[in-house]
């Protein structure tokens, strides 16, 4: 269940002192091949990390063959001399991944980099260059759990993942708890496959599944500077599988991961499904769904156990769908507590005392559907992101 379950790649994760809690810190994940196709989704934030804007630009070039992270510093608004860090992250990786794997032979343009952590401050480079170096030696087969666990900022826990084809195999890692908002989220994310296939064909298989995973988590509506999901195929299986078969599996792993996030979001006791039917279309059913999950009232109503589903029409009448206000329904956790807008079936009846919330929202507009996740707002999301930097 790690980035190291498809063939032809090695992970690692070590402390390299970025991190006060003497946590680990770097992880390196490095695909031995024989291929080194790549595909990417970043955050549309305009304001973007120069790991962003460096492994943009690397993904471009449809090869890569070593992705380095940090914990511990975002390298966000960090100016010039903050990319030049990064492209010295990568001419280091590069550089020392050669002199003990002749075979790989690869330069700066084709390591990844992805940061992490606070934004603003420059990452102490005499620390993350030696923590590379360290995790080159540690590389391995079965690396893949410590390099989830050299990603965590306030993750409690690591989140990986595994989805298996006819003889090939889709692997992955991921991290985030806050800033988890469409554009993707405070995440890195680094998928692997051991499946033949080339740069196209995994763009268009990642593009599929994120649209409809990693987009569709919206815990806090903030935005990162640094999301990022990179996807890896080394073609050690020596099969290719269908566009569509590839797809799946891609899917399969990335609605995995993001709910993970999601039940592992800062300060949360409620995992929420928004579930939009009746839309005119399937862009309106994500609009109502992202507006009722950043709606404060409706998620500190669900905090407090209480289903005022009041909120949650309001909600709804703030986008621009098509609907008739005199038509919606709305069900809490299977009750329907509003019909046609108004109400119906008695609150007291809906059970709001475990984790899952599910709230589905009629329209009435059309056929179509959407599904938006999310979590309430606590005194320990207020509590944690009052002293994040501090």
């Amino acid at each position: 269940m790690s980035v190291t379950s498809p063939r032809g790649f090695r992970a690692a994760g070590v402390a390299a002192g970025l991190k006060s809690s003497g946590g680990v810190d770097v992880a390196l994940v490095v695909n031995d091949g024989p291929d080194a196709g790549v595909a990417g989704v970043f955050t549309t934030n305009r304001v973007r990390a120069a790991p962003v804007l460096w492994t943009q630009q690397v993904v471009q070039g449809g090869v890569v063959r070593a992705v380095v992270l940090n914990s511990g510093g975002a390298n966000a608004c960090t100016g010039p001399a903050g990319f030049q860090d990064t492209h010295a992250t990568a001419e280091h990786t590069a550089a020392a991944l050669t002199s003990v794997s002749p075979r790989l032979i690869l330069g700066a343009g084709e390591v990844a980099v992805c940061s992490t952590g606070l934004i603003g401050e420059r990452l102490p480079m005499p620390k993350l260059l030696p923590g590379v170096r360290s995790a080159i030696r540690g590389l391995s087969r079965d690396g893949g759990p410590a390099a989830a666990e050299a990603i965590m900022t306030t993750d409690t826990r690591p989140k990986t993942t595994v989805a298996r084809g006819s003889g090939w195999t889709v692997g992955g890692m991921a991290k985030g708890a806050g800033m988890l908002a469409p554009g993707m989220a405070t995440m890195l994310c680094v998928l692997t496959t051991d499946a033949v296939a080339g740069p196209a064909t995994l763009d268009e298989a990642l593009r599929a599944a994120t649209r409809v995973s990693f987009d569709r988590v919206d815990s806090d509506g903030c935005m990162s500077t640094n999301d990022t999901v990179l996807l890896l195929a080394s073609g050690a299986s020596g099969i290719e599988p269908t566009p569509a078969e590839l797809a799946a599996a891609v899917t399969a792993a990335c609605h995995d991961l993001a709910q993970q996030l999601v039940a592992d979001a800062e300060g949360a006791t409620k995992q929420i499904a928004i579930d939009v039917v009746g839309a005119a279309d399937e862009d309106q059913a994500v609009e109502v769904g992202r507006a009722v999950a950043r709606n404060n009232l409706v998620k500190t109503a669900l905090f407090g156990n209480d289903p005022n589903w009041g909120r949650i029409l309001a909600a709804v009448g703030t986008t621009t769908a098509a609907f008739e206000p005199d038509e919606v329904d709305v069900a809490v956790n299977g009750v329907w507590v509003c019909r046609g807008g108004a109400a119906a079936e008695d609150r007291s009846k809906v059970d709001l005392t475990g984790r899952d919330v599910t709230i589905r929202i009629d329209l009435h507009a059309g056929t179509s559907a959407a599904t938006i996740w999310t979590n309430d707002l606590s005194h320990a999301y207020v509590h944690e992101n009052s002293a994040y930097s501090t």
